[in-house]
């Protein structure tokens, strides 16, 4: 039975994520697995790294985020992000499974980064329901 890493941070995910891409795909091999997931938090600056990769090394690459939620809208910029019961952030995992999956991973970030940035790059449900084809929560 294999075993697949679903929710993996790398170094893009600050003051949370140590693993280096080129160090683990050698490891990520090694340990038998045919894929991997990196889902940094609220960004995908290394998709394009991990992609080639985890090619190169025979591993099936699984593009992810672990994305903010903001508690009701993205635009709404008041409270604290670490105090669920005061209105913060939740955390939700995207997989893409498709190319559909991956442009919209890609959307909401930028709309994270764009439109929702309180401390964190956030999204909302109302975004989550226009851009939810192709992504595995």
């Amino acid at each position: 039975m294999s075993f697949v890493h679903l929710h993996l941070h790398t170094q893009f995910s600050l003051l949370d994520g140590a693993n280096k891409i080129k160090e683990l795909m050698p490891r990520v091999r090694a340990a038998g697995m045919p894929a991997c997931a990196v889902t940094d938090h609220g960004n995908m600056f290394g998709a394009v790294q991990f992609t080639q990769e985890a090619r190169r090394h025979g591993v099936q690459p699984i593009i992810g985020c672990e994305m903010y939620v903001a508690p009701q809208s993205r635009f709404e910029k008041a409270g604290r992000i670490d105090d669920y019961e005061a209105g913060g952030n939740y955390h939700l995992i995207l997989l893409a499974t498709n190319r559909e999956g991956y442009q919209h991973l890609c959307r909401l970030v930028t709309a994270g980064y764009q439109e929702g940035f309180h401390y964190k790059p956030r999204v909302d449900k109302e975004l989550l329901r226009e851009l939810n084809g192709g992504l595995i929560a």
